[in-house]
């Protein structure tokens, strides 16, 4: 197996402390909160005092000021423990750099010490009903009266949404001037006229609570808007490279999980009179799922270096997101049929993480986005 050069000793250290931490508080209880349809949120203030949440955020909020490769740690170990419903990194990876990099010095010192805490959930509303990857064609409206903006619309498929304490809200302030008239609000959960709806039933990530939201002329002062009026868009744009390489990151971490069980799983099984592991075709699939792990790997560190370096451009992301993500789904796929009709069987891992792995292809823009994205920069090259 190639060495990963990308992370240190410090680096390990910290991983260590993570996956113990997610062994003990996590992993006896997360096919209670598959059923519950959301984790137990002390788990969030738990995860808080371990210092999983947020590492980037600067020290003067409260912050440890490391780089993304912490982040990165957080999420290959909630992916390697098959915890998918997990939210920490929608909160740390997505959320939370919006308010570091727009927020002004008041926003910044209101919100980001309970981000750290787990005393405030984030969640981000992007997608609505009829929109989907189009974040040009939102329609909720935010329109300024005096001193505040009324809110107006509805979201859906919001990662947690109904832990929600501050959600991130895509608004058009001028809904005539398409991309240009996009802005951003914070809005705290409890605010006159801001309702969750229900928790969504979802064929995987079953303890992820993932809402629909709805704002019905919802007041919030000019001070809650984040960035610049009509500047919405292109700060969506900004900060969409690093949640695509999120995806990536899991996707790999997640993939690999699964084959190395799988791999354990087929020495084991007997068919024949023998392990299914000593049949060529076992062997074969194994090897290429392997190799093609491997090479993936490589490119999404490489990504990660990228990024650390300030240099991760959004195309490249892009292809990380829809190579990782369904490679990630294709391998586990590919793993379940190994299993077998046990495979089948939702206290096999390998089916939980078929289910869990589906909406990587679908989420942070569709692979069908991502190809365009890959497309245009080569039909613009010239």
């Amino acid at each position: 197996m190639i060495s990963r050069n990308i992370f240190d000793s410090d680096h390990e250290q910290f991983r260590n402390s993570v996956r113990k931490f997610l062994e003990a508080e996590a992993v006896p209880f997360h096919e209670q909160w598959e059923k519950d349809g959301q984790i137990d949120r002390e788990l969030w203030r738990k995860a808080g005092k371990q210092g999983l949440l947020g590492p980037t955020v600067p020290e003067e909020y409260g912050g440890v000021a490391v780089d993304f490769r912490y982040n990165a740690i957080v999420d290959e170990e909630v992916a390697r423990l098959g915890l998918m419903g997990i939210g920490f990194s929608l909160h740390s990876d997505i959320s939370i750099p919006y308010i570091v990099n727009l927020g002004t010095e008041e926003q910044k010192h209101k919100y980001l010490p309970g981000c750290l805490s787990g005393d405030i959930v984030t969640a981000i509303a992007m997608t609505e009903p009829g929109t989907g990857s189009d974040l040009q064609g939102v329609k909720t409206t935010a329109i300024r009266d005096g001193d505040e903006y009324i809110i107006n619309g509805s979201k859906t498929f919001i990662t947690n949404g109904q832990h929600a304490d501050l959600v991130i809200v895509v608004c058009k302030t001028d809904p005539t001037a398409g991309a240009k008239g996009v802005s951003l609000f914070l809005v705290e959960a409890g605010t006159s006229g801001f309702e969750k709806g229900s928790n969504l039933e979802k064929i995987g990530m079953k303890a992820q609570d993932t809402s629909e939201l709805f704002f019905q002329d919802v007041r919030v002062p000019k001070e809650n808007m984040l960035g610049k009026e009509g500047m919405g868009f292109k700060y969506l744009m900004m900060e969409l490279p690093q949640e695509r390489l999120n995806i990536a990151i899991v996707a790999v971490a997640h993939a690999q999980s699964i084959l190395d069980q799988t791999v354990e799983y087929v020495k084991e099984r007997k068919a024949f009179g023998k392990p299914i592991a000593f049949f060529q075709n076992s062997q074969f699939e194994l090897a290429e799922m392997d190799a093609e792990m491997t090479c993936m790997r490589v490119f999404v560190d490489r990504c990660l270096e990228l990024h650390v370096e300030g240099k991760l451009d959004a195309v490249t992301a892009s292809k990380a997101k829809l190579l990782a993500s369904e490679l990630q789904f294709k391998t586990i796929n590919r793993c379940l049929q190994l299993h077998g009709g046990y495979g089948y069987m939702w206290e096999y891992p390998v089916a939980r993480a078929f289910a869990d792995s589906r909406v990587q292809c679908i989420y942070g823009g569709t692979s069908e986005i991502m190809k365009l994205i890959i497309a245009r920069s080569l039909l613009e090259a010239d």
